[in-house]
């Protein structure tokens, strides 16, 4: 197989020696030959190591991977729903492109704003409108 850089976006492609390949047996689909064949994929990307990424994006990919990322700095995807090692390969790359895809997206600046004052006026009165109905569940009271 020729060595082809996984393409993220026009402006991003992941070389191929970031990116390490393994075959190992997997449980699932596959009938007699899942015992006997290593049709599961993992796919290793060292996001430590690489370049192509800008290092916000790459902090964003670690919060992203959660689980996925390993003690040295990598993203470790396994595949495994199919009976095949090449749907597997194209589930596991199209998988962590579809994470890279994510961790390129900068989350929008919350800028906190002020209420406004009918909602204050609305909030005030419903907590008015609230405590007289409670009120109304107390004891009542025989003065006068």
């Amino acid at each position: 197989m020729a060595s082809v850089p996984l393409e993220v976006s026009p402006a991003i492609a992941i070389p191929d020696g970031d990116l390490s390949l393994s075959f190992v047996r997997s449980s699932g689909p596959g009938g007699q030959n899942v015992n006997k064949v290593a049709t599961a994929v993992q796919l290793r990307f060292d996001l430590a190591g690489s370049t192509a990424l800008a290092e916000p994006v790459k902090i964003r990919l670690r919060a992203l991977a959660g689980r996925r990322l390993t003690a040295d700095g990598a993203i470790l995807i396994v595949a495994r729903n199919h009976r095949t090692q090449e749907q597997n390969r194209r589930e596991a790359l199209q998988r962590l492109t579809e994470l890279i895809e994510r961790a390129l997206v900068a989350p929008k600046v919350r800028r906190p704003t002020k209420p406004t004052r009918a909602s204050r006026e609305r909030r005030l009165e419903h907590k008015t409108r609230r405590q007289q109905a409670k009120q109304m569940r107390g004891r009542v009271r025989w003065s006068d």
